[in-house]
C-alpha cells in the first residue's frame, strides 16, 4: 500500500494499489476423533491465517511421560496450506494450551499440551504464515 507523503500526487494506480483480501470457511476437513465447529480463512497477498475451531469427539488425549503424542485433528485445504516447510502455531480451550503444526500437506498435528485433552473439549487453533 501507498505511504502517502506531503506533496504526493492522487493517482488511479496509489489508490488502487492494495491487495483484495481473499477469505473462506469451507474446505477443512476434521481427522478421525475430532469435528468441525468453524473454519474461517483469510489471505491478503502472500500472507494466510488460519482459524480452526474444533471440538474432540474420541476419547482422552493423555500426556505420556508428561508429553502429548503426535495427534493429526484436521487438514487445511488446497491452496490454504504453507508452501514451504513445516509452521507451527498455537492452540487452546480456555483451560490447557499447546502448539500444533502444519505442513506443505496441509495436516494439522497437535504436538504439545499443557495438560490432558479431554473428550468433547473444544480447541481453538491459530496460525499465520507466508506463502512464496
Amino acid at each position: 500500500m501507498t505511504t502517502w507523503q506531503p506533496g504526493m500526487r492522487i493517482t488511479a494506480a496509489r489508490l488502487n494499489d492494495g491487495l483484495n483480501p481473499v477469505t473462506t470457511s469451507s474446505g477443512l476437513t476434521a481427522a478421525t476423533g475430532f469435528s468441525i465447529n468453524s473454519f474461517s480463512g483469510y489471505k491478503q497477498g502472500r500472507t494466510t491465517m488460519l482459524d480452526i475451531y474444533l471440538t474432540r469427539t474420541g476419547a482422552d488425549l493423555v500426556l505420556a511421560s508428561g508429553n502429548l503424542p503426535d495427534t493429526q485433528c484436521a487438514t487445511a485445504p488446497v491452496g490454504w496450506r504453507p508452501t514451504n516447510g513445516t509452521i507451527n502455531g498455537a492452540w487452546d480451550n480456555g483451560i490447557v494450551g499447546g502448539g500444533f503444526v502444519i505442513g506443505t500437506d496441509g495436516i494439522c498435528t497437535l504436538r504439545t499440551s499443557s495438560g490432558t485433552i479431554s473428550s468433547t473439549t473444544t480447541l481453538r487453533l491459530h496460525i499465520g504464515f507466508i506463502q512464496d
